[in-house]
């Protein structure tokens, strides 16, 4: 049972991808609110990291594997990003030569390609986290409220420019349903892999996804609110980290 609750868990979660898609395919929203929900979400996936995610690991088994695997899940978020980064660069240096630009968010085909990688690399320690979280403690409602807050500026603005690059809706819902799957699958295989597993691997595996996660909050979704919001945008992650903390407390 806990397998199924892992897996409609993390379909939920990284499946919120599809509601910022068909929301930027219906509506032009304004890039301001965009940025809000994804600096709220920041907020909401930072408390949840540090709040349940890392807290509950150190209970488990202590505070080295918490600090083995978050280092190990930062170091290789950042590394993997930086490599997808620069495949984007490269891209949009050949694409920009036949229809102007092409930078990772950008209004290209291209940008929205690697948006839509980018989405898959952090979709993945998402789902782990889920099927942990689903596996130890039931359905981790916190957890996939705050991955899901994060996911819908990803299908928005990975929309956009597949939209605008004329790619038919079929592409976009089946690129963004594809990435839930995998998320979907990734979090079955880690719950029931990890299901025997030592306190201490657990804690690993946890931590490993919870150091990826914020890594990408720090690279990615907190300075591309800020690109919009600018003062507003500690703020807003403030009274995402806050609503998170009270949820938690009160359930």
């Amino acid at each position: 049972m806990s397998i199924l609750i892992a897996a409609v868990a993390a379909a939920v979660g990284i499946g919120a991808l599809l509601i910022g898609a068909g929301i930027a395919w219906r509506w032009a929203l304004p890039r301001r609110a965009v940025a809000g929900v994804m600096a709220f979400g920041a907020g909401v996936l930072i408390a949840t990291l540090t709040l349940e995610l890392v807290t509950e690991a150190k209970d488990g088994a202590g505070v080295w594997p918490v600090v083995l695997g978050f280092t190990c899940g930062a170091v290789g978020y950042v590394v993997l990003d930086g490599l997808v980064d620069r495949l984007a660069k490269r891209q949009g240096a050949r694409s920009s030569s036949r229809n102007a630009t092409a930078q990772r968010g950008g209004d290209s085909e291209g940008g929205g390609l690697s948006i839509a990688v980018g989405a898959l690399l952090d979709g993945i320690p998402e789902a782990i986290v889920i099927g942990l979280s689903a596996l130890t403690g039931g359905f981790p409602v916190g957890l996939v409220v705050a991955i899901g807050l994060s996911n819908v500026p990803e299908g928005l603005a990975g929309t956009v420019p597949l939209k605008r690059a004329g790619r038919p809706l079929r592409f976009v819902l089946a690129l963004w349903g594809g990435i839930t799957l995998l998320g979907a699958l990734a979090a079955t295989l880690g719950a029931s892999v990890l299901l025997a597993a030592s306190p201490a691997v657990i804690a690993v595996v946890i931590s490993t996804a919870a150091g990826a996660l914020l890594a990408m909050v720090a690279n990615a979704m907190i300075p591309e609110a800020y690109e919009e919001d600018h003062w507003a945008t500690g703020l807003i992650v403030t009274a995402g980290f806050l609503v998170a903390f009270v949820l938690g407390e009160l359930t």
